[in-house]
């Protein structure tokens, strides 16, 4: 366990993690934020200070000399519609300023003081600041770092990424020649070497003698081609398990320094073109005429080995390949290369100061685009959507240019200290990566020009004072669109190490409206992210989702349609928890790494951040009737936090509850009976204990009997309040707890606690994570368990006898279905419009709508919107 109270800033957790972003269904309007100009809030300042002020007309303001009293004072909504009707004009629609006075009065007193307004104001202003700022694409978490342990200490000169045939792989070539194969988790598959030159004496000294110098996927003939200094090309066969060579092409003029290729994705067995840079600046064009039938002629004699083809023989090869050259493009070695096929130009860089880039038309007709600057480009990357160019070299600099314009970047970043080896536009989040000498990371915004973030990549190869070796294309960016189940990600080779880093998948932060296109920003609902809990809030009508990726998304009960989304709620840490404060406007979620937040279900504002206890997971939370919050978890202790009328935003936890040492495992639970006064809380080890709210100590330790003495932990437990505000039935069985999948009924008052216990799943071994009931009546009892399968129980006659026997029989069941694929981590019984429905949701990342026969309302996320009031709508 550990406590973070004695720490001197208890507040770190928040001020480390990810900022979250909301975003609001456009049909809530303009936000008073938005509306409000500094001239509103001077009248507005002015009605509230002085009674008269809001007598003040529209032709009048122009003075804005009403200097009344200084007292504040506080206003009822029809007042305050009159003052902002006179404010902003007879127009305004009353439904909006209901909005504006609810979200003000966010504790549901009835009236708004200038101070509420202006604490209101200033949270809005601040989270849009907040929100306006960007945020870098790469993710906190630590990179996976491998060593290459087959390069014999050589650089990885460069990693390509194979997709076919799936999954993922990676292949890595080392500066001697040496070929690994990588899974997707970058763990080695398999390794070989390139074959050296056949016409040695002995086989076994074959070994490849050169220096690679740069490797390319050819993805629609699943091959990977090789350059090297002996002036050669090397063609491996990666389209099956085993990895092989199969065309030597060797005999060039000169060294091949750079390698592009390029296919038509939508027709592959059209002619494709691979680019081919030398250390003399000039480039060879190889278009291969029908690359599905191979890249060659085949060899008129069987050959040991891969198939030898002279450069100067390609003739032979005519109707296969065609090759054309064009020299001196550069002054010095090409080191990058590119080709954009929708205007056929060739783009090319090199470290010379006259011809650092060239954009040159494959016909040579039109007058190539010319880039100068000091030094050259060691690299750059050209997105073609966003017409932009990145450069980087040895002066250290990161530039920006547009397509049209060789004379001035548009911007120059300066942070790096050593020189810029590479350099990648991530367009999905509109940021740049660099990389430098030194093993530098750092991201940059596009539009503000900002470094976003800046990571020194620990790779064990790195020794104090001294500068790493590296290959000359040490990034790797994987994009959208990707295959299946794989995430953006990058990867950097330093020296024989490889690191593979995490990235968003969209912009993050920003926050904005959720639009039918913004629907992917959040989670997808029908096959999301596993759920961790759900609730329905009565009084706004609306079924609140907390998902385990920290998001959470609130829902119309009506039509299924999503209001209110908030990414990052606790950064990326993972949401455990919710529950609703006495008002129903306020919601408060707990998460794995300690932190509890609460935020205003009106706007999506965060409210106050509670003070963690500890920095180990908050397992539950409940709120009294007087808007005192009581939070459990892995502590083992119960804290409560007063945000009754909290004004700051850190609100500190009171320990003043007798529970440190009382339990012995973790709390996984707790519930509260306003009628009987007291507090349940359950744990790990099975323990159930009652507390007395009024002096805030135990009342009772409640155990189940099982055989053999095992222990099991208390996966839920619920009151059922009816039964205890009942003075016929309070002395009998009002909790309920599933334990192991049996659930226990006991009496808190009675002299006999145990009333009964029964298995619930259909089959054994299973557990019931959740459980709800129709709490006006407690007639029914609804269970979920770890199978997906919901259970409708007949309780009017459960448990309301001492049972002796310690397994009862089964209430009768009135309905059972197969809820969800995965566990239902959460039920729910709700009544809208007369009607009893049933909420559930499910680790497999769903949550649905049911009617209490068993009818399927609708999953929410779903395309289509259904209407309760219209059965005819319901998915079924």
């Amino acid at each position: 366990m550990d406590i973070s109270r004695n720490n001197k800033n208890p507040w770190k957790l928040y001020e480390t993690e990810v900022p979250h972003s909301r975003f609001c269904d456009p049909a809530c309007g303009v936000s008073p934020a938005e509306k409000l100009s500094p001239e509103h809030l001077q009248l507005l300042r002015n009605a509230f200070t002085c009674p008269k002020a809001r007598l003040q007309t529209r032709e009048n303001r122009q003075s804005g000399r009403n200097r009344g009293g200084s007292e504040e004072r506080g206003m009822k909504f029809e007042e305050f519609r009159e003052v902002i009707q006179s404010v902003i004009g007879p127009d305004v629609e009353d439904s909006w300023v209901e909005r504006f006075f609810s979200e003000v009065d966010i504790c549901c007193t009835g009236q708004m003081k200038w101070q509420q307004l202006c604490s209101y104001l200033l949270l809005e202003y601040t989270e849009r600041e907040r929100s306006s700022i960007p945020r870098a694409a790469l993710l906190d978490s630590q990179p996976q770092i491998r060593h290459c342990s087959h390069n014999k200490r050589e650089p990885t000169v460069r990693v390509v990424a194979v997709s076919h045939p799936p999954p993922l792989r990676y292949i890595s070539v080392s500066k001697g020649g040496q070929i690994t194969v990588w899974n997707s988790s970058l763990h080695i598959v398999k390794t070989v070497g390139l074959a050296g030159d056949p016409t040695e004496e002995v086989a076994n000294t074959r070994r490849f003698r050169g220096w690679i110098t740069d490797a390319v996927y050819m993805a629609n003939v699943h091959k990977v081609a090789i350059s090297t200094d002996c002036r050669d090309l090397h063609f491996v066969n990666v389209s099956t398990g085993t990895v092989f060579e199969d065309v030597h092409l060797f005999g060039f003029r000169s060294v091949p320094t750079a390698l592009c290729y390029w296919h038509d994705v939508q027709c592959p067995e059209q002619p494709s073109l691979l680019l081919l840079g030398d250390e003399r600046g000039g480039i060879h064009l190889m278009w291969f005429l029908n690359p599905s039938k191979g890249l060659f002629k085949n060899p008129t004699k069987e050959e040991k080995g891969p198939q030898r083809i002279f450069f100067p023989d390609l003739g032979e090869h005519c109707k296969m390949v065609s090759v054309r050259y064009i020299p001196n493009i550069h002054q010095e070695p090409v080191s990058r290369l590119m080709f954009e096929a929708s205007t056929n130009v060739i783009m090319s860089s090199s470290e010379n100061d006259n011809t650092s880039v060239v954009f040159m038309s494959v016909s040579l007709k039109q007058e190539p685009y010319i880039w100068k600057f000091k030094q050259g480009a060691k690299c750059f990357d050209y997105n073609a959507s966003l017409q932009l160019m990145v450069t980087g070299g040895c002066d250290r600099v990161v530039r920006l240019w547009t397509r049209f314009v060789t004379t001035h970047p548009v911007a120059t970043l300066l942070g790096h200290h050593t020189a810029v080896l590479d350099v990648a536009i991530y367009q999905a989040v509109g940021q740049i990566f660099s990389y430098s000498r030194d093993a530098e990371l750092r991201a940059w915004d596009i539009s503000t020009h900002h470094c976003l973030k800046s990571v020194s990549l620990q790779f064990p190869c790195l020794q104090p004072g001294r500068i790493p070796e590296h290959g000359n294309f040490p990034l790797l960016l994987l994009g959208p669109p990707l295959p299946e189940h794989t995430l953006p990600h990058l990867v950097v080779g330093c020296k024989d190490y490889l690191a593979l880093l995490e990235l968003a998948e969209r912009e993050r932060g920003g926050g904005g409206w959720l639009t039918d296109e913004r629907r992917e920003l959040g989670p997808k609902i029908l096959s999301g992210p596993a759920l961790s809990c759900s609730l329905y809030n009565p009084t706004l009508r609306q079924v609140v989702t907390g998902h385990a990726d920290s998001s959470v998304s609130l829902w119309d009960v009506e039509t299924g349609k999503r209001r209110l989304q908030i990414s990052n709620a606790h950064g990326d840490d993972e949401l455990t928890c919710m529950a609703l404060d006495s008002s129903h406007r306020r919601l408060i979620t707990g998460a794995s790494n300690g932190t509890i937040k609460v935020w205003s279900l009106l706007n999506g504002l965060n409210l106050h951040k509670l003070e963690p206890v500890t920095n180990s997971e908050v397992t539950a939370v409940t709120c009294l009737h007087d808007n005192q919050l009581l939070a459990v978890g892995w502590s083992q202790q119960i804290a409560q936090y007063d945000i009754t009328g909290a004004k700051d935003l850190y609100v500190r936890a009171d320990m003043s509850w007798k529970s440190r040492g009382v339990h012995k495992s973790d709390i996984l639970a707790v519930g509260q009976c306003s009628s009987l006064g007291v507090v349940a809380t359950a744990s790990h080890d099975g323990e159930v204990i009652i507390w007395r709210m009024e002096t805030q100590g135990p009342l009772l330790h409640l155990q189940r009997q099982t055989q053999a003495g095992a222990t099991h932990p208390v996966d839920s437990l619920l009151f059922l309040q009816h039964r205890a505000g009942n003075r016929q039935f309070r002395n009998r069985g009002v909790l309920v707890t599933s334990q192991a999948g049996c659930l226990c009924f006991w009496s808190i008052t009675g002299q006999t606690h145990s009333y009964g216990q029964f298995y619930a799943p259909e089959q054994p071994g299973e557990r019931v994570l959740s459980l709800s009931s129709d709490q006006p009546k407690n007639t029914i009892l609804v269970s979920g368990d770890t199978t997906g399968q919901l259970q409708i129980w007949d309780i009017t006659q459960c448990a309301l006898e001492i049972q002796h026997e310690p397994v009862c029989e089964r209430p009768p069941l009135l309905q059972c279905w197969k809820a969800h694929k995965g566990a239902l981590v959460s039920v729910e019984v709700l009544e809208v419009a007369d009607r009893l429905l049933v909420l559930t949701a499910s680790a497999d990342g769903s949550a649905g709508l049911w009617t209490n026969d068993g009818d399927h309302v609708g999953s929410f996320g779903q395309a289509v919107m259904w209407n309760l009031s219209d059965p005819a709508t319901y998915q079924r």
